[in-house]
Parts: C-alpha cells; structure tokens; sequence
C-alpha cells in the first residue's frame, strides 16, 4: 500500500494529524462541521453524553452521542482552504495507519455534514431559511488542485452557469454534486434545495464593494434569473465547493445545509439568529440520528 513521509503526512508529536489535533478513537463516523468554534458547543448541548473535547488552533472538537448515535462536531474556521486541511486530514484519520504511515487496505467513508450561515439570492426567501445545497458552483480554486473527475453533467453545467454569470476570464469555476442521499435527508417541506456558489472570500469575491470595487459586482442581480432544468442558484457562502469535491474523491458523502442570515437582493439582514441556529442543528441532529 502506498507510504505518506512526513513532509507529506504531518503529525504532531502525540502521533495525531497536525492541524486538527486528534485521533482516530476520537471522532465519529458522522461529523457536523461548523466555521465558527462557538458554534462546536451548541451543538454539543444537545447530545445526551460526551466523551471527547479539544482545542487546536481554530479547530474544535466534540465527540458523543445524540440519541444513541456516536457524532462529532468539528469546526473548521473559515474558507475553502481550511476546508481542504479539514478534509484530508479527517480522511487520514480514518484511511491510513498513522504508526506506519501507510494505506489502510478498507477504506472507512465518512458523513461530512456542514452546518453554516448564507446569504440568499432569490428575492422571494425568507431570511433565517434553511438552504440545502444539492451541488456547489465553485468560483475558489481548491478543486483545480486535484486529479478530481467531474461528471459530463457538472461540466456542462460549469459551462452553463459561468457563460450566464459572465465571469471575467481570469476566475475559472467547478461544478459539483452534493451527496444526493445524504442531501435528501436533510431536506423537509420548509427547506429551499438548490445550487450554492461558493467563493473564496467575503466581499469582492461575492460581488460586496466597500472601497475597492468588485469585478463581479452585478453578479447577485444575475443569479436570481438562473434557471437550469429547476436548478436555480439560491445562495453564497465559502466552503462547500471544496467540501463536496475533495470529500467525494476521496469516497466520502458530503451535504451542507445553510441558514440564511442575509437576503442580498432586498438588503436584509439578520438582527440576530440564536434561537434560529439552534433550531437548524436540531433540525439536522434529528435527521442523521
């Protein structure tokens, strides 16, 4: 089986991954990953027991049960790039010895389940919905760095959205699917399912202009009139590109369902999403349990 060295493979010197800091024994096979590190703990208040906590760098981890069922929750800071760390290092956790530094020979997949917050693109969605992202149109450049095969569908798809957005020449987009079961089941009568955009930052990467301008600046006006077999691109956020792509290469299923803070077309905001975030990490808790 293949061998990782250390300078590809980083541990610490407790013989866990380097970033995140844990071990095998010390994660689920279902893991809820959040940007913020508060956000671990609210998830945590709902399991019945807990039988593992930790802290490295942004990464915050805790493990127990809900319902019977072994979940962890693990955020992963913001952005496709911490996403990338997250994903390859939970995969090496579970793929590849880390005394030997080789290849398991089974492999175990993983649920890869993120819970965030969106800005909405359609006008007629409500703030404080719930967005469930069945594929991710990805304007970060994660994705480019692998060996990922795409299928005809999502790279006509890329094509299709990326023409009608008008992109400038210099960004080039991915198309990807969500994990269509794992999506499923997250999915009720009260949520908006759809394409998520993700990008690689906040403002001029979503078209927001402060004192700089964005080269994508009329990008949230032409996203409310996509419309691709009733595929329609409901929201921004900054990971699940990255998330989806990587984590189905590497034979995991991955979702992300979104609560959304902000409706960019009618300029509203959130005043505040407590009780409504709560009610979202119920909500899913109860579908993966």
């Amino acid at each position: 089986m293949k061998y990782f060295p250390p300078t590809e493979l980083a541990l610490n010197t407790h013989n866990q991954v380097y970033h995140l800091g844990l071990s095998r024994a010390q994660i689920a096979t279902t893991i809820l990953l959040v940007g913020d590190q508060d956000r671990v703990s609210l998830i945590s208040n709902f399991f019945d027991s807990i039988e593992h906590k930790s802290q490295h760098r942004e990464f915050v981890c805790h493990t127990g049960t809900y319902l019977g069922k072994r979940i962890s929750a693990i955020s992963t800071g913001i952005g496709t790039d911490n996403i990338d760390i997250t994903v390859n290092e939970l995969d090496a956790l579970v793929n590849i010895d880390l005394k030997t530094r080789a290849e398991l020979s089974e492999h175990t997949s993983l649920n890869l389940i993120r819970i965030g917050t969106c800005g909405i693109l359609q006008p007629h969605i409500p703030v404080h919905s719930y967005i469930v992202s069945t594929h991710a149109f990805g304007l970060d450049n994660v994705a480019h760095f692998y060996d990922i095969e795409f299928t005809d569908t999502e790279r006509f798809m890329k094509e299709r959205i990326k023409e009608f957005l008008a992109l400038p020449t210099p960004i080039e987009p991915y198309f990807v699917g969500a994990d269509a079961d794992l999506t499923y089941q997250l999915t009720d009568e009260f949520c908006f399912p759809g394409i998520t955009i993700t990008s690689s930052g906040f403002y001029g990467p979503q078209g927001r202009q402060l004192r700089l301008d964005s080269q994508i600046a009329n990008i949230q006006m032409k996203a409310q009139h996509f419309n691709e077999n009733n595929l329609k691109l409901l929201n921004f956020e900054m990971e699940s590109s990255a998330l989806f792509s990587l984590g189905r290469a590497l034979g995991h299923r991955c979702a992300t369902i979104c609560l959304g803070i902000a409706n960019r077309p009618n300029t509203s905001f959130s005043e505040g999403y407590s009780t409504e975030m709560n009610q979202l990490i119920k909500h899913v808790l109860d579908r993966v349990s």
